[in-house]
């Protein structure tokens, strides 16, 4: 794992990014999302749960809730365009026709240039057992952006086929591929992490540093990215 990341495309002007949980953004590629924004770029976030099944101390009703305010203020930290989101359950996000129809829909409906999704394999960058939300999610997301740009897969949706995605990428791969400097943008990485301050409160233990972690991940990572602090993706072949 020492060969030197390249660096990430950004000849696109719309990115979807498209995960399984609220936070999964924050602790992998807010940074990013940061960056591409204050270029001017568009990234809008979908997803697939509320986070419903993440506060062990509140029914999931009310973490539900709880959790898409924290999303959201988490996502305009960034310069998020929206957020949206789905009603798969929380702990048994299942990969099939369904989850693939409503990410086809959404790669139709957004036309992105980049699609940014998390970590599909079945172990993340940190080497510990991928959750099945993230595997399931990440695997439907990469057949949807093919599901989008075929006419006739999900023609009951009514929507054109988009077929210009240039580039899908996987944040908190075990393979990355690619890198992206996040230098300047550092605080609001760590800020945009900090608001989802109720979840990260909630956990056991209580996790009350991300700025340490956080500046950790983007050093190591710049070790192979020319020194400067960086987020690593890794790019699917298309």
């Amino acid at each position: 794992m020492s060969q030197d990341l390249e660096i990430m495309p950004e000849d696109w002007n719309r990115a979807l990014a498209v995960v399984a949980h609220p936070d999964d953004m924050e602790f992998g590629a807010a940074g990013a999302v940061a960056r591409w924004t204050a270029a001017g770029k568009a990234v809008t976030y979908l997803v697939a749960s509320h986070g419903e099944a993440g506060i062990d101390t509140l029914p999931p009703e009310r973490a539900a809730a709880l959790r898409e305010r924290e999303q959201r203020a988490g996502a305009a930290v960034v310069g998020a365009s929206g957020v949206e989101f789905l009603d798969h359950p929380d702990g048994a996000i299942e990969y099939g026709l369904a989850l693939r129809r409503e990410f086809a829909a959404a790669i139709r409906r957004h036309r992105p240039e980049l699609v940014i999704g998390f970590c599909h394999h079945d172990h993340t960058s940190s080497g510990r057992w991928n959750s099945p939300d993230h595997r399931n999610t990440g695997r439907a997301l990469l057949d949807a952006v093919g599901d989008a740009g075929n006419r006739w897969v999900f023609r009951d949706l009514g929507l054109d086929p988009w077929q210009d995605v240039k580039y899908v990428v996987m944040s908190n791969s075990p393979q990355p591929t690619h890198a992206v400097d996040v230098s300047d943008v550092l605080d609001k990485a760590i800020a945009s992490l900090e608001a989802h301050s109720s979840y990260l409160a909630a956990q056991q233990p209580p996790i009350t540093d991300v700025k340490g972690p956080l500046m950790g991940l983007a050093q190591a990572t710049g070790a192979r990215f020319g020194g400067v602090p960086a987020i690593a993706f890794e790019m699917i072949p298309r």
